[in-house]
């Protein structure tokens, strides 16, 4: 278990490099010579057609809807990992990062409806600043080398996967377009058979993604965001079978560098491009990116730190070994690094009808997670021991 961790942080990291390279290139594209380009990439038209299915979608809608309920899939299956078996199992284990998880994701969205609330449009993103870029946060603590104990990266993984599972119940429940019940419906019925085939013990992978995929057409057609099918394709697969091999593990190993090298990337080049032309100082310093930048930059520490001090305080959990609350409100500050999780929220939130909000919303975002990045490694690097 601990190799499949140490390969998880490994890869995450690097990975998190790679992001930082394609949010640079889509904003440098996005406002010199090349930017009709992006945009003709962007909007290139792609469709799917099996008989009578037919799903049309540009290429950015694309990366949006399908790539990255891949990447959910992902998340769905080291959620069920860190729950059964890793650093989520038991109650103990789990209670911590959860608790913190949850202040985590309170501060920053009262604090943004604090700046917002009183608008009717821009209310509707206040959960844009409660996600947190595991990839990103990870690649950030990966620059301090073996400075960070494992117990740190290990708290600051579960910390995040808790928080990428709020966010897709979050997604799920208040950025749902026009229910269609008989989408839904079917979708209903493609879970039960999915945990019918887990509770029967079957322990072909390929079964479960061919309904998986029904899962993921029915959701994209009932109005759900279609990401949700991912997570709930990855709980149903089994961790291990009677053969003692684990289907679980052999397609998260498969998936971990496409998501990383691959489908992240793509989706920072993809959305990451926000054009300034038409920005104005006014609207830079307007409600939206201020209460999106302050929610990840004070709200995101502030609620981590706050809740993980008085569940130890209280002794409803523990801190884990060799860790300090120094390391723990440095690791909170790096969480403010919302980037490719909340530019995903705020597409939601604000659509192709709102593009200013959409773009002042990534202006925020982006402006939030930079000073988080260098606040959170500065942090770490004056509490870290130092290595001689």
């Amino acid at each position: 278990m601990k190799n499949v961790i140490r390969q998880f942080l490994r890869l995450e990291a690097s990975g998190g490099i790679i992001l930082i390279i394609a949010a640079v290139i889509a904003m440098g594209m996005a406002n010199g010579p090349l930017r009709d380009l992006y945009q003709s990439f962007l909007d290139i038209p792609i469709t799917f057609r099996i008989s009578t299915l037919d799903i049309s979608k540009s290429l950015l809608l694309w990366v949006n809807d399908g790539l990255m309920a891949i990447f959910f899939l992902l998340v769905g299956l080291e959620v069920k990992r860190e729950l059964i078996e890793g650093s989520l199992a038991g109650r103990d284990k789990a209670l911590f990062p959860a608790i913190a998880a949850l202040g985590g994701m309170l501060a920053p969205a009262i604090i943004y409806l604090l700046f917002n609330g009183s608008d009717e449009l821009t209310r509707q993103g206040w959960a844009i600043p409660a996600a947190t870029d595991i990839a990103f946060a990870l690649g950030v603590m990966a620059l301090l080398g073996d400075r960070v104990p494992n117990s740190l990266k290990v708290f600051l993984l579960a910390l995040a996967i808790i928080d990428d599972l709020g966010v897709i119940i979050i997604i799920a429940l208040f950025y749902a377009a026009n229910l269609s019940w008989l989408a839904f419906g079917i979708a209903v019925v493609a879970t039960v058979f999915l945990a019918c085939m887990n509770w029967r013990g079957v322990d072909k992978t390929s079964l479960y993604l061919l309904i998986g995929f029904i899962l993921w057409v029915s959701i994209l057609k009932s109005g759900i965001h279609a990401t949700l099918a991912g997570v709930l394709i990855g709980f149903m697969i089994p961790l291990r079978t009677k053969k003692k091999h684990s289907p679980l593990e052999k397609l998260e190993h498969g998936l971990h560098p496409w998501v990383a090298y691959l489908i992240l990337p793509l989706f920072a080049f993809a959305n990451a491009g926000v054009s300034l032309s038409g920005v104005s100082f006014s609207g830079l310093t307007s409600l939206l990116p201020l209460g999106i930048a302050t929610a990840l930059i004070i709200g995101k520490p502030l609620g981590i730190f706050i809740f993980s001090w008085i569940s130890v305080k209280t002794g409803i959990a523990k801190l884990p070994n060799s860790i300090h609350f120094k390391h723990i409100f440095s690791v909170s500050v790096l969480c403010g690094i919302g980037f490719t999780m909340s530019i995903f929220i705020a597409s939601l939130a604000f659509d192709s009808s709102h593009l200013e909000l959409n773009t002042y919303s990534k202006l925020g975002i982006l402006l939030g997670s930079t000073v988080s990045a260098v606040l959170g490694y500065s942090l770490l690097k004056v509490f870290l021991p130092k290595k001689h």
